[in-house]
């Protein structure tokens, strides 16, 4: 995968990532909760932080904003979920819609992650907040995949 326009998907390759972007917030979006998690590149390291409880976009949009102003990213990730053999399904369409919205809203560079199975994979650790830890997954995924 060449270059790091943001919006690139991250799972198919190692990206090259402005230096300056050393902390970010990452998603998984939901209709009624939407997972999330702190990471920086220093350190590769991700965890979780919270799960929004808001199915309005309004009320999702404020607490994102109270997480923007207290971790303050560089940049923000996104899983986007696909069916196990790649296709897009409705979801796909939300998830990519939520990322647009963010970079609108924020004017902050948001990155894609297939994030097949992540709630699942949440679940089989036995996490407690299974939204906030796919989160999670999905930055630790991007992390990894950095240049």
């Amino acid at each position: 995968m060449s270059g790091a326009a943001p919006t690139e998907a991250a799972s198919a390759g190692r990206l090259a990532i402005p230096a300056q972007q050393q902390q970010f917030l990452a998603f998984d979006f939901g209709s009624k909760r939407t997972g999330v998690a702190s990471g920086n590149r220093l350190l590769g390291l991700a965890s979780p932080v919270t799960t929004i409880q808001a199915e309005g976009a309004e009320a999702r949009f404020a607490a994102v904003q109270q997480l923007l102003a207290q971790w303050q990213p560089q940049a923000l990730v996104i899983g986007v979920p696909y069916h196990p053999d790649g296709a897009a399904h409705e979801n796909t369409a939300r998830a990519l819609k939520f990322g647009r919205q963010l970079r609108g809203r924020f004017g902050l560079p948001v990155y894609e992650v297939d994030e097949r199975y992540t709630t699942t994979e949440a679940l089989a650790l036995g996490a407690k907040d299974a939204d906030a830890a796919a989160a999670c997954i999905i930055l630790d995924q991007f992390l990894r995949s950095l240049a």
